[in-house]
């Protein structure tokens, strides 16, 4: 009986911890299906948010970014990931107190980003990159989540960012870990002159490895493929941007700056960027407001009675049309409202905003037929000859001009 109600009591205390300690995933902000990018993407954004140097005067932020590195660093590891699914955090305990690695959340910050793990003042910052990203203007109306590709320099992980394969680095003895070197060079019998110049035994790092990284190659870092996800918002302008801090080159020897991503317009793709064949993907932007160029037959300027399905952008239809009898005369524009780009705001659609819309434009361009079948210009000239003595109008004679040459006075000038 007693060691039924031990058990109860072990059980229960259990229960307890599992409930106090937050779980790592909900933390994160992901489920437990997700993959190790979805997973560096998480701790990417929240470490930043909560950094303690980017929050001063709040105490919580920093309990917070320790939760979010103690999360980060059991689920990126497949060996303690698949321990906390099994075992939860007693697991993760009881490997730590076996030997298990466990990382200071700034040094793990710093090996994330590339510098000191903290935003210092003073700190060598990396230089800022900037990236242009060619998006579809059916993107720029819709919005999109989507990704892109880049080569970045990253922190060799191989390494941890030493540029030693076991780890070892040591002060070079040619500087004293100083990285430049003075060298004197004589002028003459008693003058000499002092050049600083780098030290070309440890090419300016103050620092010497025996054994190289196979990975860098002692370099330290490495230049991969980056996979960054990028979300594009609805009427977003053309040539936006879009700022990752500290997204750009990463360095052990500096803060990376950050990685500046701008949206160009690229030109319409009707295989690729039209899979449902819209109109819409050849419209022309200027702001706010879309443009198009609508083509009609002579008959249909000149009598009217037609009717066009415009497909938008979004793949909802506007209608354009004349009833019998309304001419259009080429070059005409049709202004329709509400119908042009979603007017960007911060709220989105929200139950805070509602989306505008600017303006389209349809211009009519009026193609005459370059040849008529003789019965036909027969037809046509008849009746034309039919309305002119009645209502026909002479532009010629309208326009005032003379009927034949004007014969032109000379005017001699006085002696």
């Amino acid at each position: 009986m007693l060691f039924q109600w031990a058990t109860l009591a072990l059980l229960f205390i259990l229960v307890q911890v599992a409930i106090c300690a937050e779980d790592f995933y909900k933390i994160l902000g992901v489920d437990r299906q997700a993959t190790d990018k979805q997973i560096k993407t998480a701790y990417r954004q929240l470490s930043k948010k909560y950094h303690p140097d980017k929050n001063p005067g709040d105490p919580t932020a920093k309990d917070k970014f320790v939760e979010v590195s103690e999360a980060y660093e059991a689920l990126i590891d497949p060996e303690s990931r698949k321990i906390y699914d099994q075992y939860g955090h007693e697991g993760l305990k009881q490997r730590s107190q076996g030997g298990g690695h466990h990382h200071d959340p700034f040094d793990l910050f710093s090996r994330f980003f590339g510098g000191g793990g903290h935003y210092q003042r003073g700190q060598p910052r990396g230089h800022d990159i900037e990236i242009k990203v060619g998006i579809s203007l059916r993107d720029f109306y819709n919005g999109r989540d989507t990704e892109f590709q880049w080569e970045k320099q990253q922190i060799c992980e191989e390494c941890d960012g030493t540029g030693s394969q076991d780890g070892v680095v040591d002060t070079c003895h040619h500087c004293g870990g100083h990285g430049v070197r003075i060298i004197k060079h004589q002028l003459a019998p008693g003058m000499f002159q002092q050049i600083q110049t780098t030290c070309d035994a440890c090419g300016g790092r103050g620092k010497t490895i025996k054994h190289k990284c196979p990975v860098c190659g002692g370099n330290r870092v490495v230049r991969k493929p980056t996979t960054v996800s990028l979300k594009i918002e609805r009427g977003v302008a053309r040539d936006a941007k879009i700022v990752y801090e500290n997204e750009a080159d990463a360095s052990p020897d500096w803060i990376a700056g950050d990685l500046v991503v701008t949206l160009t317009e690229k030109e319409p793709d009707f295989e690729n960027d039209n899979p449902d064949h819209v109109d819409g993907v050849f419209f022309r932007r200027k702001g706010n407001d879309l443009f198009w160029r609508e083509v009609l037959s002579l008959r249909e300027a000149w009598m009217g009675d037609w009717t066009r399905n415009l497909t938008h952008l979004d793949g909802h239809v506007v209608k354009l049309s004349r009833r019998r009898g309304e001419v259009v005369q080429p070059g005409h524009v049709d202004t329709i409202e509400g119908e042009g780009m979603p007017i960007w705001s911060e709220d989105g659609d929200s139950v805070y905003h509602q989306t505008q819309f600017g303006k389209l434009y349809v211009e009519y361009v009026v193609i005459l037929p370059d040849q008529m079948e003789s019965g036909m210009e027969k037809d046509f000239w008849s009746v034309f000859q039919k309305w002119r003595g009645k209502v026909g109008v002479d532009l010629h004679k309208d326009s005032g001009r003379p009927e034949g040459p004007v014969p032109i006075k000379e005017e001699k000038d006085e002696l």
